[in-house]
């Protein structure tokens, strides 16, 4: 099946939109065939800014129909609790929230960028997205990750060489609670390191302090920045620590 077909099939559909790479050719796609689409963006303590940005964008750029939802994810106090599955309970929020004002705005069928690339195993968000019956046209097509952003690069995308990014919750340690306040720390420090430069990295919780994850070719630049990185990130955090292991 190719997403042609899978439009033509269903000419009406919602997107659960969230700006990445996945998302966004999806929508060029559905747009590209001819259905009609609405992209659904939950706004939540656990998407940073930039990525609501690259969101409203894309789909000004696409002159698509996007609709922005505010979610309080952490008023589920299974999802605060931050338990090893917590991905299947916050995607049952999340989704189920899109699915209410899809069905609200005569939309049936939910879809997510999910692609082929992507291993289902014992992935919690993938459970919550079966049981709700959410298609994913790109898993579906048989499309890889180096497939659409081929696609998107040919679309003229700005999405294409977007680095894969993880929601901001995913920085805390299962098991430790999660709250605004931790989450407000996680994005501050990560805008920082944007700032100077720094991509494909992780900073992670650890106990009180972060610890960063950059690619084996970006710690010396870690270490000539210490001095700057340290400044920033101690308004956040008890202690810097550098993994050696990287991401």
């Amino acid at each position: 099946m190719t997403l042609k077909d899978f439009f033509v099939d269903n000419p009406r559909t919602a997107l659960a939109f969230s700006g990445g790479v996945d998302s966004a050719y999806l929508l060029y796609a559905a747009l590209k065939y001819g259905a009609d689409v609405r992209a659904y963006y939950v706004k939540s303590a656990f998407q940073p800014q930039f990525e609501f940005e690259d969101a409203c964008r894309l789909a000004e750029e696409l002159h698509a129909d996007m609709k922005v939802i505010s979610v309080d994810v952490l008023s589920d106090k299974t999802v605060a609790a931050n338990p090893a599955d917590r991905c299947y309970y916050c995607k049952r929020v999340i989704f189920g929230t899109i699915m209410q004002a899809a069905a609200a705005d005569g939309y049936t069928v939910l879809l997510d960028g999910t692609n082929a690339s992507d291993e289902e195993g014992d992935r919690p968000g993938m459970r919550a997205l079966r049981e709700l019956c959410v298609r994913s046209p790109l898993r579906e097509a048989g499309l890889t990750k180096t497939q659409i952003r081929q696609l998107s690069k040919e679309a003229g995308l700005f999405t294409w060489d977007k680095p894969a990014y993880a929601c901001l919750a995913t920085r805390i340690p299962s098991g430790e609670e999660i709250t605004a306040e931790k989450l407000a720390a996680t994005e501050a420090a990560e805008e920082y390191l944007f700032s100077l430069g720094f991509t494909d990295f992780r900073v992670r919780r650890f106990g009180g302090g972060a610890r960063l994850q950059v690619p084996a070719e970006q710690i010396g630049r870690v270490l000539e920045q210490r001095e700057q990185i340290l400044g920033e990130l101690e308004k956040y955090y008890s202690a810097v620590l550098l993994d050696l292991k990287t991401r």
